[in-house]
Order: C-alpha cells, then sequence, then structure tokens
C-alpha cells in the first residue's frame, strides 16, 4: 500500500487532514478515531442502513448472474410454472 504524506490544517477551531483520493472513506462516512501514541487511526463505521444495502445489492447482482446463465426455453419450462386461474 502506497504511503501518502499530508499536511494539517486548521478548519474552523478544531485540526483536520485531507485524506488523499483512493484512502477515503466516501463523502459523509461516520468514522471513529482513536489515538494510538503517535498514531490516529480512522475505522469507517458501518451503519445497518448500509450494511442492509450493500446485502440487498450483493443479492440482486447474484440473482441477476444467476438469471443471466440460462434462458429456458417456454416448452422446456416446468408445466406448473404458472397457477391455473380459471376464469381469467
Amino acid at each position: 500500500m502506497p504511503t501518502h504524506i499530508a499536511r494539517t490544517f486548521m478548519s474552523g477551531n478544531s485540526e483536520a487532514v485531507r485524506l488523499p483520493k483512493g484512502i477515503g472513506f466516501g463523502p459523509g462516512s461516520q468514522v471513529r478515531i482513536e489515538r494510538e501514541g503517535n498514531r490516529v487511526v480512522l475505522t469507517c463505521i458501518e451503519s445497518e442502513a448500509d450494511r442492509w444495502q450493500r446485502d440487498a445489492t450483493k443479492l440482486l447482482d447474484d440473482l441477476r448472474r444467476l438469471r443471466s446463465r440460462e434462458v429456458v426455453e417456454r416448452d422446456r419450462r416446468d408445466p406448473d410454472w404458472w397457477p391455473e386461474r380459471p376464469g381469467l
């Protein structure tokens, strides 16, 4: 992983640092900040909504992959594919 060097600066009454492209967590991400001696550790906090979104996206991707594997011809489908609906 490449090393980047940045300088701190004042942002209002807070000391801040810009994260270089490719290192950031994305705009609006919540992070946990911990100081370990000389080091400052940022850990992205994934919210429950983010986890649901990630899981839903993975599920949809998996379903798309399954769907794209084989197109079943209409006459080869299971005969019970569509339920009987008399009167419709």
